[in-house]
């Protein structure tokens, strides 16, 4: 009897177990049911909500990868915009340092940076291209390939900033096209540091005559503003420390000559054009004419007063120019032929307001301010912000620029800085304090972490080894 009593306990536990195991083994089931049917919607909303999102950003077309345009394409909020980039140059180009790289002071590859490390939504949304015209009307610019000029094609756009730059200016000089040097690219550098060193290889040569020597070994420089003057630096510096020691017989027959039709540096303080000046008129070779250049040929540059000065290497640094496209917009422009823009840097004559002009290519009305890579970065900077905040003239207010000075570098490790602060105080700083400040200065300001290494390396291999006198085409 009490066998059968625990037989029937035992078989009711085991029931209830088996109905307890039945419903708990549902209760899994369907939390199982529960997590993927809600995950499934979850995803199902994000995927919408993402959808909803690309669907809300806009289309921002940037022309050019110069200082402004870069700058724009680095801090503009890329979760609000779909960024695409036009430039027949896929690299931003640290411009400051271009003349150090003509005589291998710098490598070339040490002072740009790819215009693709910014981060793109798409690797589509680089065009290696050239802007040709704008249909604003149905918001399409057109544009044609670097590599492919018959591959010509539209791109829409609901805000585009044109970024181009600008051209050197030849103020219609004949020959200088055909004959001079320019100083804007790497392409530029490298064809000036190829002439510099076939000429002095040239010179060495047997059955070279001796006047002909003379003329290859003589430098013009056209244009007194910073470029020139720091081209001509670097000159000095390759012929003092590495020219002595690598071709000796011919130290005597160099010749530099700046030419400038104003005072050179006309943009900086009196005291400094004046030191710059003087420090240049007392180098062995070196010669500042004030005239101005009305025909360059392929020996020689000719001067108003009629003077004929036989040389090998002209580099041409007077000035900008609008390019061909800026030219083609129907916008209103200024007498140099920038596009005008109000204190937002919007176009003038766009009623849409949904077009910009920064850096060389633009002129803000009633602000004349300098064409330099210090107010296209700030017109770079100030734009993003002011798409960040989905273009809120209250929020953002207009575009406002403070100088922060301007730096040169005259060689020999001299320097000039023309700095608010300096002018303050009622001084200026000149030397080598000056060109300690000059190369921190635009250490600080390289693109990468990859470039702030690269260049004080440079700098440093010069200083032990000397400048690398390859010629390579």
């Amino acid at each position: 009897m009490f066998g059968l009593g625990i037989s029937r306990l035992v078989i009711k536990i085991s029931a209830k177990a088996d109905a307890h195991f039945l419903n708990s083994r549902f209760n899994w089931y369907y939390c199982i049911y529960r997590t993927i049917t809600t995950t499934t919607i979850r995803r199902s909303l994000l995927a919408s909500h993402k959808d909803d999102k690309i669907n809300q950003r806009k289309t921002l077309v940037i022309l050019g990868t110069g200082w402004g345009s870069y700058s724009v394409l680095k801090t503009v909020n890329k979760k609000l915009y779909d960024v695409i980039v036009v430039s027949p140059r896929n690299h931003f180009l640290f411009t400051p340092l271009l003349a150090s790289t003509t005589v291998g002071t710098l490598e070339f590859r040490s002072i740009i940076e790819p215009v693709r490390n910014t981060g793109f939504r798409e690797s589509t949304h680089y065009h290696l291209s050239y802007a040709t015209s704008l249909e604003p009307e149905k918001n399409k610019i057109y544009c044609t390939s670097v590599l492919k000029p018959s591959l010509q094609y539209a791109l829409h756009y609901d805000i585009l900033v044109i970024g181009v730059g600008a051209l050197t200016n030849t103020f219609g000089v004949p020959g200088v096209q055909e004959n001079a040097f320019f100083l804007k690219e790497i392409a530029d550098a490298r064809k000036i540091r190829n002439r510099i060193l076939s000429n002095f290889e040239l010179s060495v040569q047997p059955n070279v005559d001796p006047e002909e020597s003379k003329r290859l070994l003589h430098i013009v420089i056209v244009g007194g503003g910073p470029t020139g003057v720091e081209f001509g630096a670097e000159l000095y510096d390759f012929v003092e420390q590495d020219v002595v020691r690598l071709y000796k017989q011919q130290t005597e027959q160099i010749m530099v000559t700046l030419v400038e039709s104003n005072k050179i540096l006309s943009s900086f303080d009196a005291r400094l054009q004046a030191y710059a000046e003087k420090k240049i008129k007392q180098r062995k070779g070196f010669n500042i004419m004030q005239s101005s250049v009305i025909e360059v040929t392929a020996n020689s540059v000719k001067l108003r007063d009629g003077t004929v000065i036989p040389c090998g290497l002209v580099v041409w640094s007077t000035g900008l120019a609008p390019r061909d496209f800026t030219k083609t917009l129907k916008y209103t422009k200024n007498r140099a032929g920038q596009i005008l823009t109000d204190r937002f840097l919007r176009v003038k004559d766009e009623p849409k307001k949904n077009v910009f002009a920064i850096g060389d290519c633009g002129d803000i009305e009633e602000m004349s301010l300098p064409c330099t890579a210090q107010v296209a970065e700030r017109e770079g900077r100030y734009l993003s912000k002011f798409l960040n905040f989905n273009c809120d003239e209250e929020k953002v207010g207009p575009f406002e620029f403070k100088s922060l000075g301007m730096l040169a570098y005259i060689g020999r490790y001299q320097g000039l800085s023309d700095t608010p602060q300096l002018k303050f105080k009622g001084k200026y700083s000149w030397g080598v304090a000056s060109w300690f400040l000059w190369r921190s200065a635009y250490l600080t300001r390289l693109g990468s972490w990859r470039l702030r290494m690269q260049v004080p390396l440079d700098w440093t291999k010069t200083i032990l080894f000397g400048r690398d006198i390859s010629r390579v085409e």
